[in-house]
């Protein structure tokens, strides 16, 4: 087998055949029928304008699209004797692997027993120290030490009041009574 493709199995080729010789069929229809049509018209004795100066434009057209079909097809034939030249590129012959040439004494890990284990304790990567200058935050994670929901449904006999008010946070400085704000 050669290691480079068949010219018969490229696709652009086969499009532009098909297309060169389909450009070629409907271009000699087309000078076929308009010259029919302008000799049966003419002898007659009934040719008009359209069928005169109209099918010498047809004409035109089809001789046009038979001759980018013979471009086409001339292309074809130089792409396939260009390919009959390329030469092959050098396949390198692999040999089959000698499977008795390994050594018996070599057994399978898993039957020497030097399976992969799992360490006891996870691994913890340590995290660098932080900088003197940038503020260390401390967080502990939301953990409920009960339920959030209760095994009864809540139901209040009475309106919770509040007998003290709520303590100010620090450095709160409450608004004056005759401020903006108040008006």
């Amino acid at each position: 087998m050669t290691a480079r493709p068949r010219l018969v199995r490229s696709i652009p080729f086969w499009i532009l055949l098909l297309g060169s010789l389909a450009s070629i069929a409907v271009g000699a229809w087309l000078v076929v029928d308009k010259i029919s049509t302008m000799n049966s018209t003419l002898l007659d004795g009934t040719a008009t304008g359209v069928e005169v100066y109209g099918g010498q434009s047809w004409i035109t057209v089809g001789a046009a699209l038979i001759g980018a079909g013979l471009v086409g097809l001339v292309a074809t034939l130089f792409l396939g004797v260009l390919k009959s030249f390329v030469p092959a590129a050098a396949v390198e012959v692999v040999e089959p692997i000698d499977w008795t040439a390994e050594s018996e004494g070599a057994a399978p890990a898993a039957a020497t027993g030097t399976a992969y284990s799992v360490p006891a304790e996870p691994v913890v990567a340590e995290s660098a120290a932080p900088v003197a200058d940038e503020p260390v935050i401390v967080s502990e994670p939301a953990v409920a030490s009960e339920p959030a929901v209760a095994s009864e449904p809540a139901v209040a006999s009475e309106p919770a009041v509040a007998t003290e008010p709520a303590a100010a946070p620090e450095g709160y400085t409450p608004a004056p009574k005759d401020g903006p704000a108040a008006r």
